[in-house]
């Protein structure tokens, strides 16, 4: 029996339950709209505030919160927080009109499931709906393109060998560990290599942060046609690891 505060996965067949909260009522109407006319997706609530929303949360069924990083009296860290602790099977996306890194990763890092700039079209928000429902759960940053100096592009992509863009641009494409390494026909075990040696490169700490950084020098191309100039928004997914 499902207790109050827990939450389950749809059903085969069931829509995705979604709760919206953004306290600009013609931007959250219209992404009702938008997300009620996908079969598989049901807007079971909608709230200005995140004051209750774990209450909600609990009361509706849901299975995804799209939640608004700016909103009055209204710390999205630990609102995440507080939603995937009590929620663990809940998936929390951000929405946000700035693309500011430090809060993008630390929003992650409290658990949400993507951050996606509000100016990203509509495919970006759905598939980071339906990514993060997914069985093997994908996380979604979809942020505007940003200028990189030459000289950063430059010195990173001395950096990486062909391999490592190889595996890196994998990784992009939200390919497991597994599923890169039969694709390019090398061992779980060199893969893995080959990403603590992208990390220490990049001077990062994980696979989400290695993909943006070679997005942002353009080393990769996400959707894995070589290095190459992309479109705004960037769109980067990847698997929970």
């Amino acid at each position: 029996m499902r207790t109050p505060d827990e939450t389950r996965p749809p059903w085969p067949g069931e829509p995705i339950r979604i709760i919206a909260v953004d306290d600009h009522s013609l931007l959250r109407d219209a992404l009702c709209q938008l997300l009620d006319a996908e079969h598989d997706l049901r807007v079971v609530a909608e709230a200005d505030t995140s004051v209750g929303l774990g209450d909600l949360v609990a009361s509706t069924g849901a299975h995804v919160v799209l939640l608004d990083v700016e909103m009055p009296h209204h710390h999205a860290p630990s609102v995440v927080s507080e939603l995937t602790v009590r929620f663990p099977r809940l998936r929390v996306l951000m929405l946000s009109m700035h693309d500011h890194g430090p809060l993008v990763h630390e929003l992650l890092a409290r658990g949400a499931h993507g951050y996606l700039h509000k100016s990203s079209p509509r495919d970006s928000l759905l598939c980071a709906i339906r990514g993060a429902m997914a069985r093997d759960p994908q996380v979604m940053i979809a942020l505007p393109g940003r200028a990189t100096p030459e000289t950063a592009i430059r010195g990173a992509g001395n950096s990486l060998s062909p391999r490592e863009r190889e595996v890196l641009t994998q990784v992009a494409g939200a390919l497991s560990n597994r599923q890169i390494a039969t694709r390019l026909g090398i061992t779980e075990a060199t893969v893995k290599r080959h990403l603590r040696n992208i990390f220490e490169k990049l001077g990062v700490a994980s696979r989400i942060g290695a993909v943006n950084k070679a997005v942002e020098a353009r080393l990769i191309d996400p959707a894995g046609k070589g290095a190459r100039p992309l479109s705004v928004p960037e769109l980067v997914c990847r698997r929970v690891m």
